[in-house]
């Protein structure tokens, strides 16, 4: 016992003591700013999956590997600022000049305000985001801190919240996930692969089911930070 008090005592405090304000280290590619005289065609030209269109860069489509930063750092840079979770999927075109993330405007009813229950799919997903998701609850981020919690039947939960880019072989299974989930209820699109496909966007999928919900919430990022999932859902239940 007494080791384990000289244990706890020499960890110290680890937890993030406000994660709606932390900061995380310079190189994370966090928020993105396009120049004005930014070339598409030139950036398209060493993205991986073409997350430029015309109006700008599709944070629901890019990885965040930096190669476009890297090669033309005069068109793009990525800021180490977490918080890009938005409400609808428009919101996440960045457009040339734009500065900062549009706000989360829509929350929660309000009986959801202190606590927020959600049921985890992986929709054939790489691990990656999964891994994230879990690590927002842990001592350093501490999810739970809000009253969210990952529940291990849909019958408990609140919403569902999705990672992967939704392969065949879990298509039915997501959807029978989505009916056992009581209404009213919130679906949450969690990394480029939920919410475009990804790097899988041009695979072997069926996102069909996806076509006809409207999502509540969308968290870009290849992986997700959990910063960004904290933010994203402790600001949808009205947290600032």
């Amino acid at each position: 016992m007494l080791n384990l008090l000289k244990a706890r005592l020499r960890h110290g405090y680890q937890a993030i003591p406000n994660p709606l304000k932390a900061t995380v280290h310079e190189a994370f590619p966090g928020v993105p700013e396009l120049s004005e005289t930014a070339n598409f065609a030139l950036l398209n030209g060493v993205c991986p999956v073409q997350a430029f269109t015309d109006q700008g860069l599709d944070l629901g489509r890019c990885i965040f590997c930096g190669a476009c930063s890297r090669k033309y750092p005069e068109m793009i840079k990525f800021r180490n600022d977490f918080k890009i979770a938005v409400d609808s999927r428009d919101k996440l075109i960045i457009a040339p000049g734009q500065k900062d993330m549009p706000r989360i405007e829509s929350r929660l009813p309000r009986r959801f305000s202190r606590s927020l229950a959600l049921r985890s799919v992986s929709a054939g997903g790489c691990n990656a985001c999964e891994l994230e998701l879990a690590a927002s609850n842990n001592v350093n981020f501490d999810i739970s801190r809000y009253g969210i919690e990952i529940v291990a039947s849909p019958r408990h939960a609140d919403g569902l919240i999705l990672t992967g880019p939704v392969g065949h072989n879990m298509a039915e299974a997501l959807a029978l996930t989505w009916e056992a989930i009581s209404a009213p209820k919130f679906l949450i699109l969690c990394g480029s692969c939920a919410i475009s496909g990804g790097m899988f966007a041009d695979g072997s999928l069926d996102r069909s089911w996806l076509d006809t919900q409207t999502p509540i919430l969308f968290i870009p990022g290849c992986p997700v930070h959990p910063l960004s999932i904290v933010q994203g859902l402790a600001s949808l239940m009205g947290f600032k």
